[in-house]
């Protein structure tokens, strides 16, 4: 079974737009289980544009489910005096999965070079799996980068999958008729991240996967990747909530993965 993590990074994003406390971001997390999530994704950058570290203490308490904090472990908040990897030893939510976000990205934008920080990625790894947190590395879709991520000694690691969505938008969008599918396209499409699952499943590791999937893709995706064992969305899943409100849109994702 897949499970669903939610990212309510965009919830803190309409919040800190206007000051106050609406959205409730606490609240908004209880709803997301309520409504059937089977975890949270938090994801608190150093200078807390969306998620604040505030906000990790907050949410904490509440979870029912499972709880996966995502950061470059070398950030450090500006707002407090001690960076994500003391915030995640403090907390000890689930999952962590590290991220090598660049200071001041938009949105993550690749996956680690394990061979490159390789000791770096041991030494994280082995410091927070001590303190009997999951660990999963987010990596592209390179069958090189998984087998050294297996190294590391990490749990997971979390496909990148921006690539596959945006290919498979394309192949949708240049369709003649509605809704009519290429298969030959859409099979080329995914057939990297098949690649890379079954080289994560040979090296004994579990698997997640993340970024830009949504209502558009997200069954097919799971359909040759049944074996993935959580996704974690965010942006799509939040922005379908305007239209359909939060218990449909989670419902409806929870469909895709049947």
């Amino acid at each position: 079974m897949t499970k669903l993590s939610v990212n309510i990074n965009k919830v803190a994003t309409i919040r800190n737009a206007r000051g106050g406390n609406t959205p409730n971001v606490r609240q908004f997390a209880i709803d997301c289980e309520r409504f059937g999530a089977q975890g949270i994704t938090v994801h608190p950058r150093p200078d807390e544009r969306h998620i604040r570290y505030a906000d990790v203490y907050d949410i904490k308490p509440i979870i029912t489910t499972e709880f996966n904090i995502e950061g470059n472990p070398k950030g450090v908040s500006k707002s407090k005096p001690y960076g994500f990897i003391d915030l995640v030893k403090e907390i000890r939510p689930t999952q962590v999965t590290l991220v090598p976000d660049a200071e001041g990205v938009l949105t993550s934008n690749a996956g680690w070079d394990t061979v490159n920080n390789q000791q770096y990625l041991c030494d994280v790894v082995k410091e927070f799996k001590a303190c009997g947190i999951r660990v999963s590395i987010f990596i592209d879709a390179n069958p090189q980068m998984i087998e050294m991520a297996a190294k590391t000694g990490t749990d997971r690691v979390e496909l990148y999958t921006e690539a596959f969505a945006r290919e498979y938008h394309a192949i949708l969008s240049s369709s003649p008729k509605l809704g009519e599918v290429d298969a030959k396209r859409t099979e080329e499409c995914v057939r990297p991240f098949v690649e890379a699952a079954c080289v994560a499943r040979d090296c004994g590791l579990g698997l997640n996967a993340g970024h830009d999937l949504s209502l558009e893709n997200l069954a097919y995706f799971h359909q040759q990747i049944p074996w993935c064992d959580e996704v974690s969305i965010g942006h799509a899943l939040i922005s379908d909530a305007l239209y359909l409100g939060i218990e449909e849109t989670i419902h409806r994702y929870l469909d895709c993965l049947k």
